[in-house]
């Protein structure tokens, strides 16, 4: 079993930062790739960022410049440094992960995982 678990969400005035954790953990053979997705009141779930392992960022058009994504392999986290927060920013935010386990004698297998959440709030 693995299991992402987030920290960091809140409340903020617009203009602001706020940092997002994300840490992995369980039976993890390798992370392949991590990231943040969010959902806002009646919108679909969109991409944020995503880090693949010795890869390059990559990050929504929208949060380019102003959010920077980050990590850790050591401590199998990520993090989301949210800078310049707009009102439009107001979502949930779920970390991601692209993960493969041993699944006994079937091999290495990855798959999709996903945190509970974390809400972030931008007023103006």
């Amino acid at each position: 079993q693995v299991q992402l678990v987030e920290s960091g969400g809140g409340l903020v005035q617009a203009g602001g930062s706020l940092r997002l954790s994300c840490t992995a953990s369980g039976s993890i053979y390798r992370i392949n790739n991590m990231g943040w997705y969010r959902q806002a009141p009646g919108k679909q779930r969109e991409l944020v960022a995503t880090l693949t392992t010795g890869g390059a960022p990559n990050y929504a058009d929208s949060v380019e410049g102003r959010f920077t994504i980050s990590g850790d392999s050591a401590k199998k986290t990520v993090y989301l440094q949210m800078n310049a927060l707009e009102t439009e920013d107001t979502a949930v935010y779920y970390c991601f992960g692209k993960i493969a386990v041993i699944c006994g004698s079937i091999g290495i297998q990855e798959y999709d995982h996903w945190g509970q959440g974390t809400q972030v709030t931008v007023s103006s």
